[in-house]
């Protein structure tokens, strides 16, 4: 059985993090523990200047009306929090995902997640959260705390769900991304699917022959693969294969010694991340 820990809030992610999940169930049974965090940020009122000259009465008065306020916004958001999570729950049940669990807490979202981690073969994502600018199409700076924290592969689910078919693996010869090759091999949620492996940079028979072997790995779990070695910097190079060759997946080891390790580490994460609008494994 595979354990998944999804991470919703009240963006319209929600929806597409609980259709992942729905997937994944056709492909190998799954148990789901659905996880809403309620921030600091969520509760507390802005912050007021009291400084001013104004008389220790209403200062008082003020703070107390704030305090007041501050309950209020608590109670709101728990009803709210509850709410979204029998929704979720509602959805996976809908869609035949029988195994649910909801958790509501207060407190930090990465926290919540190391805590909850160990019990967990998977985590799912939204790529956006309800605070993330989609005007200028930015990423939660949650999105990328817990994707640095988390020693569990991740699934960063895109907005809208659709079914995946062709999964590309972006491949850099290294130990991690040759760990990616052989999880992908043994995970039965991708077993057969149409792979290609690609390599961003020089075409030398060192990055030739590792590709050749990945591909092999692949090829024996049953996976039709293709191989590809293309100049140029990753996050472009891989971005525009997807968009170009329709690919559904991308799938990634974390934490390589290559230009790659930029992908998860750097500023090239949220760029790439933004750029592609299929979902994304990272795994470790």
């Amino acid at each position: 059985m595979t354990r998944i820990i999804a991470l919703i809030d009240g963006s319209v992610y929600a929806e597409s993090v609980c259709d992942h999940i729905a997937w994944i169930a056709t492909k190998t049974e799954v148990s789901a523990k659905i996880l809403h965090v309620i921030g600091r940020r969520d509760i507390a009122s802005e912050p007021v200047n009291l400084s001013g000259n104004i008389g220790f009465g209403a200062r008082t008065a003020l703070l107390e009306e704030l305090a007041e306020l501050d309950a209020q916004k608590a109670k709101v958001a728990l009803k709210r929090g509850r709410l979204l999570l029998e929704e979720a729950k509602a959805r996976l049940e809908a869609a035949g995902v029988g195994n649910v669990e909801t958790k509501l807490r207060n407190g930090d979202l990465a926290e919540t997640v190391h805590e909850f981690e160990a019990e967990a073969d998977l985590i799912v994502i939204g790529k956006r959260g309800e605070g993330a600018d989609f005007a200028k199409m930015h990423l939660g700076s949650n999105l990328e705390r817990v994707v640095r924290s988390t020693h569990k592969a991740i699934v960063i689910a895109s907005r809208a769900f659709k079914p995946i078919n062709k999964v590309l693996i972006a491949f850099d010869g290294g130990d991690m991304a040759a760990k990616a090759v052989h999880q992908v091999s043994r995970n039965p949620i991708l077993t057969g699917l149409p792979c290609k492996l690609v390599m961003a940079g020089t075409d030398t028979p060192d990055a030739r022959r590792k590709l050749e072997d990945a591909a092999t790995a692949l090829k024996a779990a049953g996976n039709p693969v293709e191989i590809e070695i293309v100049a140029g910097p990753p996050d472009k190079v891989i971005s525009e294969m997807i968009e170009r060759e329709n690919f559904d997946l991308l799938v990634m080891g974390a934490y390589s010694h290559s230009r790659l390790r930029a992908l998860f580490l750097g500023s090239t994460t949220t760029e790439m991340i933004r750029s592609c609008k299929v979902p994304v494994v990272i795994f470790r």
